[in-house]
């Protein structure tokens, strides 16, 4: 994909976001999630949009920060000159309500560089994507393990 900032939106991958949110005492930062959100973005797979970190206090009081404003570690520290910061205050609060108290979360933004070429076709040819969706891992694996214990039971 073009770096150019200038770039047609109609050349744009699709952008996604999560949000990860790690309880109180649960708070194992390593930064290995980091240096591999850092490997995708390097290889050209995703262009990280925007990245924050919220705090939500044991009072329901939320702290939202932007990467440059906490100590992060090198491997997204890298990615920050193509950070666009498109997160606004409405958006931190209704992220912020999902999460518990004394909680932190991390909140990634970014484009899917990959699909761009087939979303700026698509878009050419007059589509429109209508709907979207994500299946949790979770769920995929449920949906194996009773599959398995259906076959063992026949």
């Amino acid at each position: 994909m073009n770096d150019n900032p200038d770039t047609a939106i109609d050349e744009l991958g699709p952008v996604d976001y999560l949000v990860l949110e790690f309880p109180a005492g649960q708070q194992n930062f390593t930064g290995e999630a980091a240096a591999e959100l850092a490997k995708l973005a390097e290889s050209g797979i995703i262009r990280i949009l925007d990245v924050l970190i919220l705090v939500k206090n044991e009072d329901g009081s939320v702290e939202g920060m932007e990467l440059d404003e906490t100590p992060a570690v090198d491997a997204i520290r890298a990615l920050e000159a193509d950070i666009a910061e498109i997160l606004a205050a409405e958006d931190v609060e209704l992220l912020a309500e999902a999460m518990e108290p004394g909680s932190v979360a991390g909140v990634v933004v970014w484009e899917n560089v990959w699909a761009a070429p087939f979303a700026a076709a698509a878009r050419r040819a007059g589509g429109q994507l209508i709907a979207s969706g994500r299946i949790p891992i979770q769920a995929i694996a449920a949906s194996i393990e009773a599959e398995m214990a259906s076959e063992e039971g026949n």
